[in-house]
C-alpha cells in the first residue's frame, strides 16, 4: 500500500499515484491563479478539495465560490482557472482520473494518457 502526507508547501506537487488515479496538492498564494481561459484537460477529469479559505474558481466562464471543505468536479475538457481571492493561501487536494501529470509535474502528453 502506498501513503503520502499533504504538506502544503508552496505550488503544485503531485503525491502519488496509480495507472487510474492520482493525487497532487496545490498551494496558490493571495492575489495568484492556476490555470487560465485556455487550461483544460484533455483526458483527466479533475476533483478539488478546498482545504483552507473560500475562493473564486472559473470553470467555461461561470464563477463559482469555493469554501474551505468543498469539493468540486471539474470535468475532462472543461476549460477552468482557480483563483485566490482570500487573504491566505488557498490550499487544496487534486485528484486526477486518469492521472495528467508526470511526478515532476509536466503534463502527461496525450499518448500517455
Amino acid at each position: 500500500m502506498k501513503m503520502n502526507a499533504l504538506r502544503f508547501g508552496k505550488g503544485f506537487l503531485v503525491l502519488i499515484g496509480n495507472p487510474r488515479v492520482q493525487a497532487a496538492q496545490m498551494v496558490i498564494s493571495p492575489g495568484d491563479s492556476e490555470g487560465g481561459p485556455k487550461n483544460r484537460h484533455s483526458r483527466s477529469d479533475q476533483w478539488l478539495l478546498v482545504m483552507a479559505r473560500a475562493e473564486i474558481s472559473i470553470v467555461t466562464g461561470r464563477r463559482h465560490r469555493l469554501k474551505a471543505l468543498s469539493l468540486f468536479p471539474i470535468e475532462h475538457g472543461e476549460r477552468h482557472e482557480i483563483r485566490n481571492t482570500g487573504r491566505g493561501p488557498l490550499k487544496a487536494a487534486n485528484f486526477y482520473s486518469p492521472p495528467g501529470y508526470t511526478k515532476a509535474g509536466n503534463t502527461l502528453p496525450l499518448a500517455l494518457l
